[in-house]
């Protein structure tokens, strides 16, 4: 199950229903997540940039034929790296490639998670890639560092908040879609 609140759990699950389960997730950042829309969705094509970590859920996610993970690590930070994550140990590390390995993927999404490193440019990056109708979920969209990003996207914004699975406090996840 995601750790996204349990109302975005919610909207997304019926979000992926009335598409006939057959939409095309991408995913910044894999993980339990993968395995939940894989069982939703038409395709899912996640990025993870921990190494060791997809090399454990591997097995998890071979048996789901409609899953392919990218392991994209990230590389040393130089002047002209644009997506950088706040994260303590990343803090002179690029996730440019990470960003950018949602262009391995032709065609648009009906659905974008990010919930993985670089999350301001994994969302620069998402909106031309979205489909008409599509939505992008952005996990952790509390905290300050991502509401500037959020804001200016372009996309309208739905925000909930509550607990999550495997989450002592409160969280909050927003939905965007390009609205009416």
């Amino acid at each position: 199950m995601p750790w996204w609140t349990f109302s975005a759990i919610d909207v997304v699950d019926i979000f992926l229903a009335s598409r006939g389960h057959k939409a095309r997730v991408y995913e910044f950042g894999a993980g339990a997540s993968t395995i939940w829309l894989a069982k939703r969705s038409g395709s899912v094509d996640s990025v993870e940039h921990d190494a060791p970590f997809a090399q454990t859920m591997s097995h998890m996610f071979e048996a789901y034929p409609n899953i392919t993970v990218r392991v994209v690590e990230p590389t040393v930070a130089s002047v002209s790296s644009k997506a950088r994550s706040n994260r303590k140990g990343y803090r002179e590390s690029s996730f440019d490639q990470y960003v950018s390995s949602i262009d391995r993927v032709e065609g648009t999404f009906d659905l974008i998670v990010i919930d993985g490193r670089a999350r301001v440019s994994c969302l620069a990056k998402s909106v031309s890639r979205l489909s008409p109708n599509g939505m992008v979920l952005f996990d952790n969209s509390n905290r300050a560092e991502y509401r500037e990003a959020i804001n200016s996207c372009g996309l309208q914004e739905r925000v909930t908040r509550g607990l999550a699975p495997a989450l002592p406090f409160p969280s909050q996840t927003s939905i965007l879609t390009l609205g009416a």
